[in-house]
């Protein structure tokens, strides 16, 4: 690899046990200091437009540590005018454009291209975001299909982040996973010429990370429920560092 691969950790899930309850605790502040302590190259949030988890005051407070610690906060959010005036305020270094439908659990797949409308929104909301915050840095969530990427590289955005969600579940599930892999690689060299960055994320966890560090094509990693979830046995120190290990081993 020509460059040194990224560990973005998604905090969100914080968020939630806090909203959970309403109280002060857990704090997101707290767990971006560990997370970052514990060598993360980046905190990701996103703030979604029913607020079930990251709250408005929680972007510039969690901003204030990214910059304490001289690494980038990566803001995730959908197409709304909303949010988009949170992300104009706050000028993060990085914007993750994503989809988003109220009923979801999760974020169930990458931006639809395929709709000249809904393309149209984006790139008008991209536009808007450049003008407002000629510094940030722009990304897309998008699967990793030709004609979607064709449309990426029209956009001209620094970065798309491929959804890995697929992927993961089958090989959480032990199905047959090549055809995703396969799928990357493809992505990637599509990509490659217009020298926009090819970053991973959605349902990732320690093992299945290992797979696409040995692939050696995504140059970031957005990991956040796993991290989460194995915090919870392990704490969230030697869960991030065991992240961080995967990624250095498979860097050399």
């Amino acid at each position: 690899m020509n460059q040194p691969v990224r560990l973005g950790v998604n905090i969100d899930h914080v968020a939630t046990l806090r909203q959970a309850r309403g109280e002060q605790y857990p704090s997101i502040i707290d767990a971006a200091r560990c997370v970052l302590d514990s060598g993360a190259d980046q905190i990701t949030i996103h703030l979604r437009e029913d607020r079930r988890h990251i709250q408005d005051f929680d972007v510039p407070a969690v901003q204030l540590v990214t910059q304490r610690y001289g690494v980038p906060l990566n803001l995730e959010i959908g197409v709304s005018q909303e949010i988009l005036e949170v992300a104009i305020n706050t000028k993060p270094q990085w914007v993750c454009i994503v989809p988003e439908k109220r009923e979801e659990r999760t974020t169930e797949g990458g931006l639809d291209f395929l709709s000249s409308e809904h393309f149209k929104k984006v790139q008008n909301f991209c536009l808007r975001l450049r003008q407002e915050c000629p510094n940030t840095k722009i990304s897309l969530f998008v699967e990793a299909d030709p004609e979607t990427l064709k449309k990426c590289i029209e956009l001209k955005v620094d970065a798309v982040e491929i959804h890995t969600g697929e992927f993961a579940i089958d090989y959480n599930q032990g199905e047959k996973y090549t055809s995703h892999l396969q799928k990357y690689e493809q992505a990637h060299q599509q990509l490659l010429p217009a020298g926009i960055g090819f970053h991973a994320g959605h349902g990732l966890t320690d093992e299945s990370l290992k797979i696409l560090i040995e692939q050696g094509l995504f140059i970031e990693y957005n990991i956040g429920h796993w991290v989460i979830c194995d915090s919870l046995f392990w704490g969230l120190e030697k869960s991030v560092k065991k992240l961080k290990e995967i990624i250095n081993r498979g860097s050399l």
